[in-house]
């Protein structure tokens, strides 16, 4: 991985993870890039700026009063000098000083002024993270644009366990690298950045007794995959999962669900939302009436199940007054007459595109990691290749990219 000719401005909350920006400093360098830092005054409590001087080659900001500095570079320059500018640690006092738009301070002023993408790397004890005054306001961030990476969950230095740590370096790294690839790429075809995506993924379980349950075959790895590249595109995402066996998409909120009932309500209270893509495979029926206790063998042979329909979230939606997505996006997972299938369901669920594939037979689309999509619109299909469902969902994400000029700039 490299990072020649980028030139990153990085910022050094107050915080025990302070020392983890020390080892940023290194592989940033070791990758050829450049770092300037500005040094908060909370920060300098847990390194020093000779240390921070020392390891980025370059002198160290902490003043924002210092006349010297501001007839040199002055906050503005130094602000929209970097090609990026990068939180590290972000505690809870920076991440609530940027969502409310404060300038007292060196940093604070400088993520005001700053015309560049900006990626924060949290950290701070597991209460202070899960406090709804935070989330607030990491909300408030993601939709002004801002990238994160982390917090991972761990044990913290207070002794706590949970998410609050700061991701570690070579993490951190790889999200510069992502931002500034993305930035790049953007720049020609717009890009989701103050856009709100809503995705659901996976399968949903519809209980016939409590061991027993209705479902199919879905992993959720192309609905989790277009989450995440929704994400790295600058949307604020909203996944609703079903039962699954990944992980949660970082820079991602999701809500985890169990039935298709659940999963609508879930999709309601996200609202409302730009784009809405639905990709969770919903059972299409589920059990009348569920049974309290665990059904037995019975010499009469197996039990009569009365089917009722679940509610069908894609034409909720589609059909929604005042809070319809922008764009509304299906999936049809067919095992023959693919096109026709997905261009009648277009139709019926007054949808804008469908998202077409053939899981019949061997094709390995379910719980497999390729797939062969045909995007379906009221005036044409594009077939796409076999692709992954990584490549999948960053051209889908680029599609949905075209119909929507950015809220902020790149």
């Amino acid at each position: 991985m490299s990072l020649i000719g980028k030139s990153v401005l990085l910022l050094i909350g107050g915080g025990v993870a302070a020392y983890k920006s020390l080892e940023l400093i290194r592989v940033i360098r070791k990758r050829g890039g450049s770092v300037r830092c500005i040094l908060t005054k909370a920060g300098a409590e847990f390194v020093t700026p000779l240390s921070v001087s020392s390891l980025s080659g370059e002198k160290v900001f902490t003043d924002l009063f210092s006349l010297t500095d501001e007839a040199e570079m002055g906050h503005i320059e130094l602000s929209r000098s970097a090609d990026l500018v990068v939180v590290a640690p972000a505690t809870a006092d920076l991440l609530a000083k940027m969502a409310q738009g404060l300038a007292n301070d060196l940093a604070s002023t400088t993520l005001l002024a700053t015309d560049k993408r900006v990626l924060v790397a949290p950290a701070m004890n597991v209460r202070m993270w899960q406090h709804a005054a935070t989330q607030r306001n990491i909300e408030t961030l993601k939709g002004d644009g801002v990238l994160f990476v982390g917090p991972d969950e761990g044990e913290m230095a207070c002794g706590e366990f949970g998410p609050g740590r700061m991701a570690e370096p070579s993490v951190i790294a790889d999200a510069i690298e992502a931002a500034l690839s993305q930035r790049m790429s953007l720049l020609g075809s717009g890009s989701l950045i103050g856009r709100h995506v809503l995705v659901t993924s996976g399968p949903t379980h519809e209980a016939i007794d409590p061991v027993r349950y209705i479902a199919n075959r879905s992993s959720g790895k192309q609905g989790h995959a277009i989450a995440a590249a929704a994400a790295r595109a600058g949307a604020r995402v909203t996944l609703v999962s079903g039962p699954v066996a990944i992980p949660d998409p970082q820079g991602v909120t999701t809500a985890h669900v169990e039935t298709a009932s659940e999963m609508l309500r879930a999709v309601e209270a996200a609202l409302p939302a730009d784009i809405a893509v639905f990709c969770a495979a919903v059972a299409d029926w589920r059990v009348e009436t569920q049974s309290g206790d665990k059904l037995k063998k019975t010499e009469g042979g197996p039990p009569a199940l009365a089917l009722t329909p679940n509610p069908d979230i894609l034409a909720t939606i589609a059909h929604r007054k005042g809070e319809r997505p922008s764009l509304v996006v299906g999936f049809a997972a067919e095992t023959s007459n693919v096109i026709d299938y997905a261009r009648s369901k277009l139709d019926k669920k007054a949808c804008d595109l469908i998202v077409a594939n053939d899981v019949g037979g061997d094709s390995g689309v379910m719980g497999g990691d390729m797939n062969t999509v045909h995007i379906v619109s009221k005036d044409a299909v594009d077939s796409w290749p076999k692709l992954s469902k990584a490549d999948v969902a960053e051209r889908l994400v680029a599609l949905f990219a075209t119909k929507f000029a950015p809220k902020v700039r790149l």
